[in-house]
């Protein structure tokens, strides 16, 4: 088969992508997270996380809902204290979603957990070889189609 290589890699890449498997991940890391952190509001503490204040537009396509499911999930999120919203200096219309120090601190919690759950599927490789496909998974983002 010609590119046999690549359509393994697609069928993998489409596995880990679908709603339902980021769902599934999703609920499991949160549960028992408290107040507004579940499957649904994970996406949005993630993103601002790695992308820093955004507006909700801003954000919608980072997290992959429209703008007006991010606002409720961030309205959920800014009701349990883990985001706050602020003016956006660049157009003082808009309001910028940003992490408070709680919210930084359950994804910091969010980010152990995954790690760990990671760490649990890969426990039965051979020694060196999760730390082997870790470098190169960096590579093939860094690199490939998603650069």
């Amino acid at each position: 088969m010609e590119n046999e290589v690549g359509h393994e890699i697609a069928d993998a890449l489409g596995i880990l992508l679908r709603r339902t498997t980021r769902t599934q991940l999703h609920r499991q890391l949160t549960e028992g997270m408290g107040e507004g952190v579940d499957e649904q509001t994970y996406p949005v503490l993630s993103a601002l996380a790695r992308t820093g204040p955004r507006s909700a537009a801003d954000l919608a396509p980072e997290v992959g809902i429209d703008r007006s499911g991010v606002t409720r999930r961030a309205s959920r999120l800014e009701a349990a204290g883990l985001i706050r919203r602020e003016a956006d200096p660049a157009d003082r219309r808009a309001h910028l979603l940003v992490l408070t120090e709680e919210g930084r601190s359950v994804v910091a919690e969010l980010r152990t957990r995954l790690a760990a759950h990671i760490m649990g599927s890969l426990s039965g490789w051979p020694p060196g070889e999760a730390a082997k496909f870790a470098h190169q998974l960096r590579r093939f983002t860094a690199e490939g189609p998603f650069a």
